[in-house]
């Protein structure tokens, strides 16, 4: 975790964004990404330098020649504020366009990237702060880069229009939990946007796994972690440089990340990955005629909840397991495209369960009510019983505030409840459908027209009330009129 201090710092430079004429916060974030990457430029040369020191040899591919040092982080910002806004704009940044530092996705993602800080005075305040805020964090710490990174993700959830990118942290990192990614997965999200289940799972595996990826000898482990393991699609391109970004200052050296429409024709895999973590887009509709025809033969639907669920079922190989967010009206619209995708999942594929989430976990930007399926691509069937859980608390309020909670009162946060449950679904089975969680069978979800909603299936009880007898609270109504009569009268003869 970042400190106080930090997240001061973090601030303060937000805040000279703000007053210097950039209001929008993603392009706040992708300029200070772009500051970022320029700094970290610097940071390598160092480091090549200071191997070439110690072994004798020539740096083979130098970022900076001895011509362009004046490039240089540690030199142009002790330029002035003119010269050095000159600098910037005309020559570093675009020289930082054409780096192939180790031919990166990052930097292919940059050919695009736009300097839009409008002032001299303004880059010279948000350089000396961004050098300030590196000076606060552990030289070359993956957690305080990325913590850091997390931190500045957070302002898009404050930030009002832009909120839809960002899926809560604490929800993703759930999802992660239930998923259990390991070294051998290969993971993908084909709505990425700032990357945020990717990071997490990156987090993951980080923690539990460390000494099987970052201490084996073996090369082809850490090969895959850092080139193959981590696979995101976005049709925006700031998105992209964000989420990238997102992804390297946690550690992973070249990630996937493509700009790619998912649903379009133009995507033609299938059977690529293992492991699908996604929150994907479920307020648009699009033309049948841009839709990839593969996915239309699961779901005929214009529906973009619907197509991404048939997405990720082509794309996961046999075996794969996916962890997806949907809207409810996926789990009981009466529509035949909503039918089919939910007979593909039940019936060709392993539906293992579905949580529901209360309506308030995407306020202030939806109050749309969803829920998580979890199931597992076979393409032979394997669905017998549906875990069913009803979450009611995340642990924050509910309202448009979202303010945290006391996280360890189930009362207040189900979250720790779900991952205990889940990993323990042995014990569910004798649970009653009045209880939080419990399973229904296959046979009984299909006499609901593969209905998934809890509601369809959960019992509620109802405490008999016991009232007065009318006689009673009659006589009990006539003696309180006779006290009021008897007080008015007392008061009529004080006064008469």
């Amino acid at each position: 975790m970042i400190t106080g201090e930090v997240k001061h710092k973090v601030d303060k430079i937000w805040e000279h964004f703000w007053t210097g004429g950039v209001t929008n916060p993603l392009t706040v974030i992708e300029q200070f990404t772009y500051l970022l990457f320029i700094k970290g430029l610097d940071d390598i040369q160092k480091r090549m330098e200071k191997q070439s020191l110690i072994t004798g040899k020539e740096i083979e591919q130098p970022i900076y020649t001895e011509d362009q040092k004046n490039l240089r982080w540690s030199k142009f910002k002790e330029q002035d504020s003119e010269e050095m806004f000159r600098i910037v704009k005309d020559e570093v940044f675009p020289h930082m366009k054409k780096v192939k530092e180790d031919t990166s996705r990052f930097s292919k993602h940059l050919e695009n990237a736009v300097f839009v800080i409008p002032t001299p005075l303004l880059l010279q305040r948000v350089i000396t702060g961004i050098d300030n805020l590196l000076n606060e964090l552990p030289s070359q710490n993956r957690d305080a880069l990325g913590d850091l990174y997390e931190y500045l993700l957070s302002k898009l959830s404050t930030s009002g229009t832009n909120g839809q990118f960002r899926t809560p942290r604490h929800i993703i990192d759930m999802m992660v939990k239930l998923m259990k990614p390991t070294p051998n997965d290969i993971i993908v999200d084909p709505a990425s946007g700032t990357a945020g289940f990717l990071v997490s799972a990156a987090e993951h595996i980080y923690k539990h796994h460390y000494n099987e990826v970052f201490m084996s000898n073996d090369k082809k482990i850490r090969d895959h972690y850092n080139f193959n393991m981590f696979n995101g699609f976005d049709t925006d391109s700031t998105m992209l440089r964000i989420g990238a970004m997102n992804l390297i200052l946690h550690g992973i050296e070249d990630p996937n990340i493509s700009q790619l429409d998912s649903l379009s024709k133009t995507n033609i895999e299938e059977e690529a990955y293992t492991l699908c973590l996604a929150n994907p887009p479920f307020k648009g509709t699009l033309d049948y005629e841009e839709v990839n025809p593969d996915l239309l033969t699961k779901t005929k639907t214009k529906k973009t909840e619907l197509l991404f669920l048939a997405l990720m079922v082509r794309i996961l190989k046999i075996g794969g397991r996916c962890a997806v967010i949907v809207p409810d009206g996926v789990l009981f619209g009466s529509s035949k495209a909503h039918k089919d995708i939910r007979k593909e999942l039940v019936d060709k594929q392993k539906l293992e369960a579905v949580i529901s989430m209360p309506s308030g976990v995407f306020k202030p930007y939806a109050g749309v009510s969803t829920a998580i399926l979890i199931f597992t691509k076979t393409n032979n069937g394997g669905t017998e019983n549906v875990w069913f859980y009803d979450m009611h608390a995340d642990g924050y309020s509910l309202d448009d505030k979202r303010s945290p909670l006391n996280q360890d009162r189930h009362e207040e946060n189900n979250i720790p409840d779900i991952i205990k449950r889940f990993e323990s679904l042995e014990k569910e089975h004798e649970n009653k459908r009045t209880e939080q969680s419990f399973f229904v069978p296959l046979e009984e979800i299909i006499e609901n027209q593969y209905d998934l909603s809890i509601n369809r299936y959960k019992e509620i009880v109802y405490e008999e009330v016991e009232y007065e007898s009318p006689e009673n609270i009659i006589a009990d109504m006539k003696e309180l009129e006779r006290e009021i009569i008897k007080s008015l009268d007392e008061l009529e003869a004080m006064f008469g």
